[in-house]
Parts: structure tokens; C-alpha cells; sequence
């Protein structure tokens, strides 16, 4: 059982679909879980289905999205950079990382859940894991958190080998598809979808929503 798990990630519904059941199964446990949100998402692309919201509506719609993930998945500290969205690579990354650092310092995680910097995809999330990284490497080697890190870029597994941890979080599956919900401006139709397929047994459906792979990131290596 974890001391304390930090989740890092840069837009509301990042924690939704790859990592919500392991979520739920620390807060469950009784482990203190912190998610802090860089931004609110404010450049998403979707406005609902049928449109809930427009560009300037949005912001506010997503952080109250935001809000109730957080609640359904247990976590009572949330934590808002206000960063803005689609901007993480530009902004100071000193400034950043000291941010990150501090709260990496105040609440003492024993385990880190973020983006495998280069592997995420979207600049935004291989923003976000590098600054983590660059965090977490000012600790001393012996008192580093353990980092968990999600990859699903084309070719990932190729660079990185396979995941060294594989969460089955079946007993959290009904959860984990409220938390995606939750995210309506981003995900209607969407969910229906996925959860059309799950009740159809779709393979690859139920492995999405069954299993959370994650990679340890070497944070032990290097000064």
C-alpha cells in the first residue's frame, strides 16, 4: 500500500481513461491521493454532444467536469495550476518545475502517476512528464518517489519495452466509465460507444477499460 500518491497531468480527463481505476483503487484503500491539473482545457476541441459550450464557456464547464471526476474517483485535494492549455512547452519550465517540486515536498508521495515525456503524444502531456521528471530528480537518490508513466505513442512499446506494471481494475470498471462521463463536453457519443462495445464483449473495448499499463520511469538514474 502507497504513503501518498501524486497525480500529475496537464488537462481535466488525462486522469479519466488510462489511469481512473488505479486511482480508485489507492483512494479505496485508503491512500491519500493529490491531482494536480495543469490547465483546464480550455483549446479542447470538443464543445458536447449536442454542443454544451463554446469558447468561452468552456473553461468554466470543464473545471466543473473536473471537479466531479475528481469526486467520484475519491480525491479530496485537487490541486489547479491554471496553466493555459496547449501552452506547457513554452511556459518557464524553472518555474514549473519548482511548483512541482514544492508540492512533491509538501505531500511526500511514494508513488507519482504522470505522461512518459516523448511518448504521450501531445506536447502538452510530454511537457508535464518532463517536468515531473526534472522535479523529482532534484531528490536526493535515495528518497525519490517511485514514478508510474503512461506512454501510447505509435511505437512506444518498441522504444520502451513492455510495461513493467499492469493493473487489472475489472472491480472498478462501473467507476471508471462514471469518470469518463463525468467529462461530458469531451466525451459524449463517445462513451456511449464505449460502453455499447463493452456490454457486447467487445475485446478491445474491455481491455481499455480493464487494464491500465504504466512504465516505471528510471527516476534513480541520474544526478
Amino acid at each position: 500500500m502507497e504513503q501518498h500518491v501524486l497525480v500529475v497531468f496537464p488537462h481535466p480527463d488525462d486522469e479519466a481513461f488510462g489511469v481512473a481505476g488505479t486511482i480508485l483503487s489507492h483512494t479505496q484503500a485508503g491512500t491519500p491521493v493529490t491531482y494536480v491539473c495543469l490547465t483546464l482545457g480550455e483549446m479542447g476541441r470538443n464543445m458536447g454532444r449536442p454542443i454544451i459550450a463554446n469558447r468561452e464557456t468552456l473553461p468554466s464547464i470543464r473545471k466543473k467536469e473536473l471537479e466531479e471526476a475528481a469526486r467520484l474517483l475519491g480525491i479530496t485535494d485537487l490541486r489547479r495550476f491554471g496553466m493555459r492549455d496547449k501552452t506547457v512547452e513554452f511556459t518557464d519550465q524553472i518555474a514549473l518545475q519548482n511548483r512541482l517540486f514544492d508540492v512533491i515536498e509538501e505531500v511526500d508521495p511514494s508513488l507519482i502517476i504522470t505522461f512518459y515525456p516523448g511518448y504521450a503524444v501531445h506536447p502538452d502531456h510530454d511537457a508535464t512528464g518532463a517536468a515531473v521528471i526534472q522535479a523529482v530528480q532534484r531528490l536526493p537518490k535515495g528518497s525519490r518517489p517511485k514514478v508510474h508513466a503512461l506512454a501510447f505513442s505509435n511505437g512506444c512499446e518498441e522504444m520502451l519495452g513492455e510495461p513493467d506494471v499492469i493493473n487489472d481494475i475489472t472491480p472498478y470498471t462501473a467507476q471508471k466509465i462514471k469518470v469518463i462521463e463525468a467529462h461530458t463536453s469531451q466525451t459524449a457519443g463517445m462513451i456511449e460507444a464505449m460502453k455499447q462495445g463493452y456490454k457486447a464483449e467487445d475485446k478491445d473495448i474491455i481491455e481499455r477499460l480493464t487494464i491500465e499499463r504504466f512504465w516505471t520511469y528510471p527516476v534513480a538514474e541520474g544526478d
